[in-house]
């Protein structure tokens, strides 16, 4: 089977269709969570992704525009945001967004937004971050978002500690018998100095990863979070890719 990998599209529709448009033939979606948040089309990147055979798990944001944070921990960018999206989101997308787990595991695969350790809040940016995953829960291979920058952590059974690498984007990722976490990046709102849209493909058959990305209109999802009211910084920092 070959999965496309999504992550953090944060109601960025353009973004999400040129991934879907860029992407090598699939057969179903995995989705890592933040659907919604920061961006201005949160029903139309809902029910595009429910086109798909879809499995996708809940995001801190999707867990925020719910009511089940406390909207003041989010800055004020993402608070406005949040609340915006609140107001936006049809009845039948917020029970599609109530519905998703905070992790789940298909195959051999787990999947959680955050991190194995904490679904949906912790943040995996270093080695040493990733190694409390590692030995909290002996998973095999686990798909995880919300940095929003694509890496890969390898858990070394000689050493008992993870190490940390960038993605290659010419070579798929070889995943054999080792132990991993993979983050692909964001689709909607990439934060690694690259604004292109970030996704995976997983090949379960051929047990590889291969990482892509692909540009598209960011001055369409500018235009609509202008007319959205979206703040100025939410606004520019999509060209940025930061």
């Amino acid at each position: 089977m070959r999965y496309l990998i999504v992550s953090d599209i944060h109601a960025n529709l353009a973004a999400l269709q040129s991934v879907l448009n860029d992407a090598p033939s699939f057969d179903a979606i995995w989705c890592l969570g933040d659907l919604v948040g920061y961006g201005p089309s949160p029903n139309e990147v809902i029910e595009r992704l429910q086109e798909f055979s879809l499995v996708s798990v809940m995001g801190n944001h999707d867990w925020g525009v719910l009511g089940r944070a406390d909207p003041y921990i989010f800055n004020t960018d993402a608070r406005h945001a949040l609340l915006w999206t609140r107001g936006e989101l049809t009845p039948e997308n917020q029970r599609f967004l109530a519905g998703l787990p905070v992790g789940q595991k298909v195959e051999d695969f787990v999947l959680v937004h955050a991190s194995v350790r904490e679904p949906i809040w912790e943040y995996l940016l270093d080695a040493n971050a990733a190694r409390k995953s590692f030995t909290f829960n002996n998973f095999r291979v686990a798909l995880s978002g919300h940095t929003h920058i694509p890496a890969v952590f390898e858990w070394d059974e000689s050493t008992a500690e993870a190490r940390m690498s960038l993605p290659d984007w010419e070579e798929p990722l070889q995943l054999g018998g080792r132990r991993l976490i993979i983050n692909a990046g964001s689709v909607g709102q990439p934060r690694d100095g690259d604004p292109r849209a970030a996704y995976g493909l997983l090949d379960t058959e051929a047990q590889t990863f291969s990482f892509h990305r692909v540009a598209y209109a960011v001055e369409i999802t500018q235009e609509r979070m202008r007319a959205c009211g979206m703040p100025a910084r939410l606004i520019e920092r999509l060209e940025l890719g930061r």
